[in-house]
């Protein structure tokens, strides 16, 4: 047989080459197109712990996953959960002979808080301070869902306790240095260590964290008493990393530092005694400045002030009545109280307020007696105990789980998705 002459070969190579692209260009016709928007509504859908691993399927998936316009529309679309700390170390007991030990094992592929601190510190392996595991706790999460909840779990460890939630991010104490402050997010796992600020005893202190509404940046605030019993005030712009006098509450104003301040309406808000409060102490994020905000009744022991809806409410109990009052501030200019909702169902008088959740029209109560946790269905006014898989941690906080990061974005970066 005769070999083909070279040119014959290269013009079946071209024809087959023409041949393919013509049909690769039929499949494409064939394949409906689907609009950015399509994209971003089904992904913004998703549950957190599926995003991460979604934005690695292609550029225009990383790309707007990434983008703030839409980590802002899915921390809308998220729901409140309660975050807290879990100790790793347990309790064994032996039958032969009769006694216990401590168990101090983390789990496989666990993000230590203290250990990638070191790691951005570039700290020498043998400069690094030993770390104690029976010091470490887990952080999780329990969400609650139809009358259930459900622990989550982030695999993240760490030594310090969480002293405040915004939008995701969590401020946490970094015990590898005294007075020092974390912010992370425990979704992502980025974390920045914040500059030393005054040091005070831990009694003697409260910490705020929000975001101011005018200039989309994140505020570290913090009250502590000095020696005189005075409150001096210090706030820190977490973009800017500095810490700066401010003018505190006038003397007498808060006397203690027991309760968790609340952020809504552009101002973070703290109970200021322990009992018999008349008012609340609340400080403008846009000015820095402190104001009294009366209360529409006494604050007794079991009532509480919560976000809702991005109104601050002041919930208080009845106890003749056995009822239990929803109250929602109407400004921060001295406008008053009005009652939204009377709950008379179901109400027991140990019942404190956690929050209310975003995506329901429902409030989550706990009873100081057992820890049990009930919700009360606004639309529905049904009071309903929520089924537990283990009891909760007393040092919880409302939290909502995002991408979020304190990080100005960049306009560039985001898409018209």
């Amino acid at each position: 047989m005769m070999a083909k002459e070279p040119g014959s070969k290269c013009r079946s190579l071209l024809r087959s080459v023409e041949e393919r692209a013509l049909s690769k260009k039929v499949e494409e016709k064939q394949v409906p197109y689907l609009p950015k928007d399509c994209f971003s509504n089904i992904l913004v859908r998703l549950p957190i712990e599926s995003l991460p691993s979604s934005r690695l399927v292609c550029k225009p998936w990383y790309k707007l996953i990434n983008s703030s316009i839409f980590i802002d529309a899915h921390l809308r679309r998220s729901e409140v959960v309660l975050i807290f700390l879990t100790p790793i170390v347990k309790q064994e007991t032996y039958l032969y002979p009769f006694s216990t030990r401590s168990v101090s094992q983390e789990k496989p592929n666990t993000f230590s808080v203290e250990v990638n601190l070191l790691r951005l510190e570039s700290t020498p392996l043998f400069h690094q301070p030993v770390i104690d595991p029976r010091r470490k706790s887990y952080i999780q999460f329990m969400e609650i869902k139809d009358g259930k909840s459900k622990i989550g779990e982030f695999n993240i460890s760490c030594m310090g306790e969480i002293t405040a939630s915004c939008n995701g991010l969590i401020l946490l104490e970094n015990k590898l240095k005294r007075g020092r402050l974390v912010v992370m997010n425990p979704v992502t796992r980025k974390l920045t260590e914040l500059p030393l600020g005054t040091l005070s005893q831990p009694h003697q202190e409260s910490y705020g964290f929000a975001l101011s509404d005018s200039t989309s940046e994140y505020k570290v605030v913090h009250l502590f008493h000095d020696e005189l019993r005075y409150i001096n005030c210090e706030i820190l712009n977490v973009g800017t990393r500095t810490w700066r006098p401010v003018n505190g509450p006038s003397f007498g104003l808060i006397s203690w530092f027991g309760y968790k301040p609340v952020s809504a309406m552009g101002a973070l808000h703290w109970v200021p005694h322990i009992n018999d409060n008349d008012y609340i102490v609340s400080l403008h994020l846009e000015n820095e400045k402190f104001y009294t905000v009366q209360l529409p009744k006494s604050y007794r022991t079991h009532d509480g002030i919560v976000e809702m809806g991005g109104s601050l409410c002041f919930v208080s109990h009845d106890e003749e009545m056995l009822q239990i009052g929803v109250w929602s501030l109407k400004g921060l200019s001295g406008e008053g109280w009005t009652k939204q909702h009377c709950i008379t169902t179901g109400c027991i008088l140990d019942m404190v307020p956690l929050f209310s959740m975003r995506t329901t029209e429902e409030m989550v109560f706990k009873r100081d007696e057992d820890g049990s946790l009930y919700a009360y269905d606004f639309q529905l006014q049904v009071m309903r105990k929520i089924d537990m898989e283990t009891p909760l941690s007393d040092r919880n906080l409302p939290h909502v789980n995002s991408l979020v990061s304190w990080c100005p974005k960049d306009s560039s970066e985001d898409g018209n998705y």
